[in-house]
């Protein structure tokens, strides 16, 4: 589609009577410029030609007003603007569901695991282009953080500011799984999966994982389990009697039987990230599972489109310069 053409500033092109009005002087100044001389007869002088150069002086003078023209166009700020068009592109509806109970503070990762998992969930959602997207974080309780939008960089950003305690701690993989199936249902890609990252076992909430994953399986969406957490024990978080936070080995605990039985029940896959660079490798297999031919609208931005106006000024009025003081000089 042909972008569209138009002035920020519109009412400046009233300036414009400017060039108009010179022109109008200028004619009929030449009107009575030229000089008279009295003589018997004008035969002799009947075929002699005009000078190029008195013609030369109405080019440049037309050059000059179309310079001032050109200046009034810029002033008026001209801007294209792409209508919405829609493309094909390789995406689905992915929602990303994960766990922000303390325990991800556990530092069996680096720095731990939760700003493990957000770094490697940034570089997944903005590879993702052309994918629709949302976010769910759950703990005790679960909240949709980000409906379905397709702005990676919202997303990514949004991941990115994540803070621990935003929710009351507990884990409740159910409902987490379950605000994001309400997510992600509605969507209109015909491939829909959700990530659903979590170091810990059900220990809360009102929907049991594999109620849950029954729901998501009727509803044709995968969900791609994924445990975070070393094989042993590793170093939590524990709050000792003056308050202050102390880190003791306890053993890894991930509730793995249910994990692979929702990723089984739904068609989805189980992944077990012992490590920072294990759990980046998951999200890079699930980048290659989930790819499906799907149509996106976009619409770009407004650009002012001044420049071509500004080289026309320009080079109007070099030539104008030139003509000043090469042909058109006059003696002082």
């Amino acid at each position: 589609m042909t972008p569209a053409i138009l002035l920020a500033h519109p009412h400046l092109l009233w300036l414009l009577a400017v060039p108009v009005a010179l022109t109008a002087w200028y004619v009929w100044k030449q009107r009575n410029i030229h000089a008279s001389l009295s003589v018997s007869t004008t035969v002799p002088f009947a075929k002699l030609p005009g000078s190029w150069k008195a013609s030369l002086r109405h080019v440049a003078f037309a050059l000059q007003m179309a310079v001032i023209a050109c200046v009034v166009v810029i002033l008026s700020r001209p801007q294209t603007t792409d209508a919405w068009r829609t493309s094909s592109v390789e995406g689905t509806d992915i929602v990303l569901a994960m766990d922000i109970s303390t325990s991800m503070l556990a530092r069996d990762f680096k720095p731990d695991r939760f700003e493990a998992a957000k770094n490697v969930a940034q570089r997944f959602v903005s590879g993702r282009e052309g994918d629709n997207m949302g976010l769910v974080i759950f703990a005790a309780e679960s909240f949709t953080a980000l409906p379905m939008t397709t702005d990676r960089a919202l997303l990514a950003n949004y991941i990115h500011d994540l803070k621990m305690g935003m929710l009351q701690d507990g884990t409740a993989i159910g409902d987490g799984l379950a605000t994001a199936i309400n997510r992600i249902r509605e969507g209109k890609a015909k491939s829909k999966s959700i990530i659903l990252l979590t170091d810990g076992s059900n220990n809360t909430g009102n929907v049991a994982p594999i109620t849950a994953a029954e729901i998501a399986a009727k509803n044709g969406i995968k969900v791609y389990t994924i445990g975070v957490g070393s094989n042993g024990t590793a170093p939590y978080p524990q709050e000792d009697m003056a308050g202050r936070i102390q880190y003791v080995n306890l053993p890894v605990v991930i509730d793995e039987a249910t994990l692979k039985q929702i990723a089984d029940i739904t068609g989805g896959q189980y992944f077990r990230a012992t490590s920072a660079n294990v759990l980046s490798e998951v999200f890079d297999e699930i980048d290659k599972l989930e790819k499906t031919e799907m149509d996106v609208k976009n619409f770009s931005q407004t650009e002012d489109d001044y420049m071509p106006w500004a080289i026309a000024a320009l080079a109007m009025f070099i030539i104008v310069l030139v003509m000043r003081t090469t042909i058109l000089r006059t003696l002082p």
